[in-house]
C-alpha cells in the first residue's frame, strides 16, 4: 500500500465513525473538511472504498431513503450505496489514531491526523506535535544551511523564495509550540476563566478527572485570538 492511498483509507474509516455516508458525501467531506484530498477523483475513492469493503472494515448497504430508491429506480439508476463503519472498522481505526511514528509528522499524513485529533487521546497528540515540531526544526535546520552555502550565488528572486519557505516553516514551528504548550496546560486553561472562583486553581472532582481521560476531549487547542493556524500539507513548507 502507497503512503497516500494510506492516509486516504485513514481519512475515509475516520470520516465514517463519525456517521454512514454514501460515496459522494465521503468526496465532498474530503475535500471541503480534509483539503489534502482536493485532487483525490472518484477512481482513486471506490477502489479505496472496495478494499475497506473486502477488508471488513466497511459494509455497503443501500440508501435508507425508499424515494430515493424508487426514484433511482425509475430513472434507470442504481441506488446510492451506503458506506457503515463495521466493529472491526472502528477497531481498526482506533488502532491507527494510536500510531506515533515518523509517517504521522510528514506534510499529509500529519494534516489527516490532525483532522482526527478531536478522536484522539492527549499523549497520543502530544507525541505527533512533538514529532512533527522535531521533524520541521530539522528541515529548518537544513533549509538555513544551504541558504548560507548558496546565497551568492542565488539571484533576488530565488533568494526570496528560499525565504519564505522559510519563514513557512517557522510560522508553523510556531503554531505548534502554541499548540504543545496549550495541551500540556489544557485543563488549567478550561477551568480558569470568568465566573471561576480563582483562575487556573479551580478544584478537581472525579467528574474532572473522568472527562480529562475521554480521547476526543480538546481542551488543548490554544483559545486565544491572533494566531492563525499554518496549513501542515503547504507546499512552501516543504
Amino acid at each position: 500500500m502507497s503512503r497516500r492511498s494510506g492516509i486516504l483509507e485513514f481519512a475515509v474509516l475516520g470520516l465514517l465513525r463519525e456517521a454512514p455516508m454514501h460515496g459522494y458525501e465521503l468526496r465532498k467531506r474530503l475535500n471541503t473538511s480534509l483539503g489534502i484530498f482536493r485532487a483525490f477523483s472518484y477512481g482513486t475513492l471506490y477502489p479505496c472504498l472496495k478494499t475497506l469493503v473486502a477488508n471488513g472494515w466497511l459494509i455497503e448497504e443501500p440508501g435508507s431513503a425508499p424515494e430515493d430508491a424508487l426514484a433511482a429506480s425509475l430513472a434507470g439508476r442504481r441506488a446510492k450505496i451506503v458506506y457503515r463503519l463495521t466493529a472491526e472498522g472502528k477497531e481498526h481505526f482506533e488502532e491507527l489514531l494510536s500510531h506515533t511514528g515518523p509517517d504521522s509528522w510528514e506534510d499529509e499524513h500529519f494534516a489527516a491526523r490532525f483532522a482526527f485529533f478531536g478522536q484522539t487521546e492527549r499523549e497520543v497528540r502530544m507525541r505527533v506535535l512533538e514529532g512533527r515540531r522535531s521533524r520541521l526544526e530539522e528541515r529548518l535546520e537544513k533549509m538555513r544551511a544551504s541558504l548560507a552555502r548558496t546565497r551568492e550565488r542565488l539571484d533576488d528572486y530565488t533568494l526570496e523564495l528560499q525565504r519564505h519557505g522559510m519563514e513557512s516553516v517557522e510560522r508553523e514551528v510556531r503554531w505548534l509550540n502554541e499548540l504543545i504548550e496549550s495541551e500540556r496546560a489544557g485543563r488549567d486553561q478550561r477551568r480558569s476563566g470568568p465566573g471561576t472562583p480563582e483562575a487556573g486553581q479551580a478544584a478537581e472532582g472525579p467528574a474532572d478527572a473522568q472527562q480529562d481521560d475521554t480521547s476526543g476531549e480538546t481542551g488543548g487547542l490554544p483559545r486565544h485570538g491572533g494566531s492563525t493556524r499554518p496549513d501542515p500539507s503547504d507546499d512552501t513548507a516543504k
